[in-house]
């Protein structure tokens, strides 16, 4: 299973620094905040996006 989250939404439920690190994003990026990113299961569990 795979789950999707914009940068909103990571936001929102305070897993944004987790999102940016899992793909390499650092502070200065540019990041729209409709911007998705595709997370695996397990990350999802891992962010407690799903139990």
């Amino acid at each position: 299973m795979k789950i999707i989250i914009t940068q909103g939404e990571a936001v929102e439920k305070g897993i944004w620094l987790k999102v940016m690190e899992a793909f390499g994003l650092e502070q200065n990026d540019e990041v729209w905040e409709k911007e998705q990113f595709i997370l695996t299961e397990e990350q999802a569990r891992e962010f407690g996006l799903i139990h």
